[in-house]
């Protein structure tokens, strides 16, 4: 699995790079929220968080310029029946991860289907789906009013996206801040692993 790369930029258009890595050309997909962060060019130094998709029929490797738009993409195309990696991506294009997160925690329907690509019933089942089996909005709730910390709140939801119960995903974070309160992110992520483990 193909989770980071880092290159130098060969050829760069809004939803698409190809980045050398070690004389590798390697084509990557991006949204328009990452290209945007990033802005790329062409003989630039640049690193990427992936996503290596297999099917039976293809593969593709998807960029994002954050953990926190490949955790985004990751509980979409993991936990929203019928969302595939087009239609994250068109998610992450449409709109700020910030945005998206709110829109699900508000429950804004109309906001999210103005998305290009993403129908009334699509951003209907988002909200839903989000909200019920993953519990993220409570998360984000949490993270937006301060009551957790940021980087517990994104440890919280890269664990999720690793597939792993919401309220194991928690009590190990937690375990985790009160060993070590100043934990970074990736520290919390890597704690709460070895604690599930």
């Amino acid at each position: 699995m193909i989770v980071r790369l880092r290159g130098k930029v060969w050829e760069c258009y809004p939803n698409r790079l190809v980045m050398d890595v070690g004389g590798v050309g390697y084509e990557v997909a991006v949204p328009l929220s990452s290209f945007d962060r990033l802005n790329p060019v062409e003989g630039a130094d640049l690193e990427l968080r992936t996503y290596h998709h297999i099917t039976d029929r293809s593969q593709a490797l998807y960029g994002f310029a954050s953990e926190e738009e490949r955790d985004v993409f990751l509980l979409l195309i993991d936990r929203v029946s019928g969302i595939g990696p087009a239609v994250a991506m068109a998610v992450l294009s449409g709109m700020p991860v910030e945005r998206f997160k709110s829109c699900v925690v508000g429950g804004e329907v109309a906001e999210l289907s103005k998305i290009k690509g993403l129908g009334k019933k699509t951003a209907e089942r988002i909200v839903l789906e989000l909200k019920d089996k993953v519990g993220v909005a409570e998360t984000w709730r949490g993270a937006a009013s301060g009551e957790v910390q940021p980087g517990a709140a994104d440890a919280e939801l890269a664990l999720v996206a690793l597939g792993y119960k919401q309220v194991n995903a928690r009590k190990a974070v937690r375990k985790v801040l009160d060993e070590q309160p100043d934990a970074s992110t990736e520290e919390l992520i890597r704690g709460a692993l070895r604690a599930m483990s």
